[in-house]
């Protein structure tokens, strides 16, 4: 049996893979955070893996608890996502939590925090390790719009297909991955 290296539970490094519910195929991204920042700052770099451009409200529910950002007209019991740590709510690998984005469409995703690692020496973190497939556009309809979307997508002579693309911006690779971009988001978020 493998000896497991002891983790300075100071330094600890948590590593995530959040999956993007109700979508098929799955949106996936794996990627790894230092375990003193913010829910706040992790609600960036979900922002950042994921692909979204952060228009939207958003919180966490750990556990049966609400983390988000303080709104006077949200007349719900929550906690400021921006006083509370990582490793405050998340203590051991396993631990599953809900991460849900702009509450008109829905995006709910799936968090499970698969590893508690040292650091890696010389790693940058945030940082994305891996991923499948395009994050929907904003503001497409949650699942079921972004399903009508692909289909509308999938056939040219739709009589919305031109309208669509035209909405889009251009085409739309629903498989399409860019992690270097990705990292590249991560780095601009530790700059700030």
């Amino acid at each position: 049996m493998a000896k497991q290296e002891k983790v300075d539970p100071w330094r600890a490094v948590y590593q995530f893979k959040v999956t993007l519910r109700d979508v098929h195929p799955p949106v996936w991204r794996r990627f790894q955070v230092t375990r003193d920042i913010s829910l706040y700052r992790l609600h960036l770099v979900l922002q950042a893996v994921m692909g979204w451009w952060n228009y939207h409200l958003y919180q966490f529910i750990i556990r049966g608890t609400y983390y988000c950002d303080p709104d006077p007209e949200f007349d719900a019991e929550y906690v400021n996502a921006r006083r509370v740590k990582l490793w405050q709510v998340l203590t051991r690998p396993r631990m599953k939590f809900l991460y849900e984005y702009d509450f008109g469409d829905g995006w709910e995703h799936e968090l499970v925090l698969e590893k508690i690692l040292p650091p890696a020496e010389g790693t940058p973190y945030p940082i994305c390790l891996e991923g499948a497939r395009a994050c929907p556009p904003e503001d497409c309809g949650g699942s079921w719009g972004y399903a009508r979307m692909l289909e509308i997508l999938s056939n040219p002579d739709h009589e919305e297909y031109e309208e669509t693309v035209e909405w889009l911006g251009g085409e739309f690779d629903p498989e399409a991955f860019d992690i270097e971009e990705v990292n590249r988001q991560l780095r601009r978020l530790r700059v700030r």
